[in-house]
């Protein structure tokens, strides 16, 4: 019997050579790009042109039309940095931000509580808590100018009525950022509101059952179950509402204006009153530039710290 030695079996499937991996690399780095090219031309002309225009204006003296005339570097930093109304708007930003956020995540937290469960005409309640978010800012700051009206506004009635002096809200400076602070709050309570409702709505009832079947109070219940699984919301209302509140501006341009005597001149409406009243494009340029460093800054150590505390499922 002659040994005969078989030759190996012809592959069904032809190994491809470099050049072929390389082509259908770039094949698909292609074709991903051309799905990602309506977002990058948006992100290009709304986000990264404008950010690195105002680098470019921020180290230039400019006409009052925004006309770059004169090179400066960083003399407009420098002089920002020495300047006390910036550093008062710096302040009275993150007073403005420590008065609202907290109050809108909490007061809109304990609304979704309340509404949590499934009762019968719970659905008029959900409606009325996140209906703010349907108005804009513009009618809701009429709406809150009205209000504290020193003579026909409903706070100085209601003041009135339970004996206490009438309160120039937006005209005195020891009141103002706090009648503003409080419009805004009510503004953002809706929105907040509805996402922490969803949060809760997402949590697994039986995690509930399994907690009453342990014997665990409704408080219990809330530090040990609710608030853990809902802690991603929490983090992500926290981390929008502090960008919202550094960024504040239509409710200040419709109530105060900035004042009375910069009560209210927080940092964005600094940069539009140096910007669009001073016409120091410049120097507003600078200021937005310290701005967007700042929030960075913050939502990085958002990011990196706080979010630690998360629990994601």
């Amino acid at each position: 019997m002659n040994d005969r030695v078989s030759s190996p079996m012809p592959s069904a499937w032809p190994v491809p050579t470099q050049p072929t991996v390389r082509r259908t690399a770039m094949k698909a780095w292609m074709e991903g790009m051309v799905y990602l090219l309506p977002s990058l031309l948006l992100f290009g002309v709304f986000l990264f042109y404008p950010l690195a225009r105002t680098l470019y204006l921020s180290m230039f003296s400019t006409n009052y039309q925004g006309a770059p005339i004169r090179f400066v570097g960083w003399a407009h930093f420098a002089a920002l940095f020495q300047d006390e109304s910036f550093w008062h708007s710096v302040k009275t930003t993150f007073f403005f931000a420590a008065l609202t956020v907290p109050t809108t995540v909490a007061i809109a937290f304990c609304l979704a509580l309340l509404v949590h469960e499934k009762r019968k005409g719970i659905g008029i309640f959900r409606t009325l808590f996140a209906s703010t978010m349907g108005m804009s800012v513009a009618v809701a700051s009429i709406i809150w100018m009205f209000m504290y009206n020193p003579a026909i506004g409903i706070m100085n009635r209601l003041l009135s009525a339970l004996g206490f002096p009438a309160v120039s809200w937006l005209l005195d400076p020891d009141t103002a950022l706090y009648a503003v602070a409080i419009a805004t709050i009510w503004m953002n309570i809706g929105f907040t509101f509805l996402l922490l409702l969803a949060g809760l709505q997402n949590i697994d009832p039986s995690l509930y059952e399994s907690a009453r079947i342990a014997g665990l109070s409704y408080w219990r219940q809330l530090w040990t179950v609710s608030v853990p699984l809902l802690s991603p919301t929490l983090f992500f209302v926290t981390t929008v509402s502090l960008i919202q509140a550094l960024q504040t501006f239509g409710q200040i341009d419709f109530l105060t204006k900035g004042g009375p005597v910069d009560a209210t001149n927080v940092f964005v409406y600094a940069i539009y009153r140096e910007a669009f009243v001073n016409y120091q494009f410049g120097f507003a340029s600078a200021q937005a530039i310290v701005l967007f460093v700042i929030i960075a800054a913050i939502t990085f150590l958002q990011f990196r710290f706080a979010e630690r505390k998360v629990h994601y499922q």
